[in-house]
């Protein structure tokens, strides 16, 4: 990818922050990065979750080599911009993270997000001094690298059991002071609990979690403020239940049954054939599939 492209990658990730609410789909191998190019989104986003899955890993155990050569196979998939789940961003402590955060910087990727997990049960948030001492590491190496990707400040406090809003609010006005983009709350919900992350974020565009049964549409989403939709883990998921589903009834009835409704075979052929005939010219070894 050349520089040119890559900036124009990023500037245009950058506009669709600007207004409006556009959706940002989660695609955990390069078919499915392309199938969604295919469908019409105008960006996409890693899942640590899908990834791991994919590898047969749970989420969280892949390694920082591994999701680094991930990120790059999917940003170089398609066209479109990508923002990288970056989880902690694979460091013990600020320094690392720097570190880590120049590394994925230059895999081509057009933004990236920071959480504030621990990993640790015990203590499943770090303290607000860390997350942010962490942030601005990964801030520092943006600009040091690439001012024009895009940080993304994830407050887990919803998805690690803590769902303490006010806990949620102090986090995320730290970590816009600290320099985020883009604020991300993963697991809120209600509208009330959206609109005081908009709120919070005065200005800044924000992330919202969708994808989970009666969840709000795109258009209750935009109304209350939200600037991006990331469905995390959920397509993968959907995969996963179409492909079990059929394993099981197969093992367990004999049946055949579940594989009427998968496309064919000539369907995906047809789907990835476009992508097939550009890449023709490529060199020897690019046929391996991350």
């Amino acid at each position: 990818m050349s520089n040119h492209a890559l900036q124009a990658r990023r500037a245009a990730f950058r506009a669709l922050h600007q207004d409006g609410c556009f959706v940002l789909p989660n695609p955990w191998d390069v078919g499915s990065a392309v199938a969604l190019a295919g469908v019409g989104f105008k960006a996409l986003a890693t899942t640590s979750s899908g990834h791991a899955w994919a590898c047969g890993q749970p989420d969280g155990a892949m390694s920082r080599d591994a999701v680094l050569a991930h990120v790059r196979a999917l940003a170089e998939a398609t066209d479109l911009p990508l923002n990288a789940d970056f989880e902690d961003g694979f460091g013990v402590d600020p320094a690392a993270v720097h570190e880590s955060v120049c590394m994925a910087v230059d895999t081509g990727l057009a933004g990236l997000s920071i959480e504030d997990a621990s990993g640790d049960p015990a203590q499943p948030l770090r303290s607000l001094d860390d997350a942010v001492a962490r942030l601005r590491a990964a801030r520092s190496a943006i600009d040091l690298r690439a001012p024009d990707v895009m940080l993304v400040a994830r407050a887990e406090n919803f998805f690690v059991g803590q769902p303490d809003l006010e806990d949620t609010l102090t986090r995320l006005r730290a970590y816009a002071e600290a320099g985020a983009d883009v604020l991300y709350a993963p697991g809120i919900r209600t509208p009330e609990q959206i609109r005081a992350v908009v709120a919070v974020a005065d200005g800044l565009p924000v992330n919202l979690l969708l994808g989970a049964p009666g969840s709000m549409t795109v258009g209750q989403a935009a109304a209350l403020g939200v600037r991006r939709i990331s469905l995390g883990g959920s397509l993968a998921r959907c995969a996963w239940a179409g492909f079990l589903d059929a394993s099981r009834a197969i093992i367990e009835h004999g049946s055949f049954d579940a594989v009427a409704a998968a496309p064919s075979g000539a369907e995906l052929n047809a789907l990835f054939a476009d992508r097939n005939n550009a890449s023709s010219a490529h060199a020897p070894g690019q046929d391996a599939c991350p």
